[in-house]
């Protein structure tokens, strides 16, 4: 018979089996659990959380199935995986929405591609160089006497330095995109 169950405490052990400590409702019986979970999934339930917890046809070895979240926002076709702290406070979150955008670990700014952001750096640095390099040879015609010098001229009074900026630094090579 499935039962609710208040979760007291979490642990790994020595076989690195997650085992919950529970609370059943209505009595004193704290029983000390296996979680089954999806395989990849690797989670540590924080205490008060209600789980549900089924019997298995291994007489004596129950599992917890799942918990019960009192704090769903994923809608209809959604996929979120977050993570909390020590109280259950939400602290991060990937949301998979089901308009085709994700957010992760918030809404209010966007990434970049960084290759395409690359290509335009770099044309950008490519132009101002350009600029600096073209700035830094031209000569100025020298206006009043120059003696013994007709038409004299003078070279750029102070000289302009190319960029050296990179932007290689930002990119996360851990994270890919479409």
């Amino acid at each position: 018979m499935n039962k609710i169950v208040k979760i007291i405490s979490s642990k790994i052990d020595d076989q690195k089996r997650r085992l919950v400590k529970s609370l059943g409702w209505g009595n004193d019986d704290v029983q000390e659990t296996q979680v089954a979970t999806a395989f990849g999934d690797d989670s540590h339930p924080v205490e008060k959380l209600v789980a549900i917890y089924a019997p298995t046809s291994d007489i004596g070895n129950p599992v917890i199935i799942g918990y019960i979240n009192k704090n769903q926002i994923a809608e209809v076709g959604e996929k979120r995986i977050f993570s909390t702290d020590a109280d259950g406070n939400a602290v991060f979150a990937i949301h998979l929405k089901n308009d085709g955008t994700a957010e992760i670990g918030g809404n209010t700014r966007t990434m970049v591609r960084y290759q395409e952001l690359e290509i335009a750096f770099n044309q950008l640095k490519s132009d101002f160089n350009a600029h600096v390099s073209a700035y830094n040879s031209h000569i100025h015609p020298y206006i009043g006497l120059v003696v013994g010098v007709p038409g004299a001229t003078t070279p750029t009074p102070s000289a302009s330095s190319p960029s050296s900026a990179d932007i290689s630094g930002a990119e996360i090579t851990e994270i890919k995109t479409l």
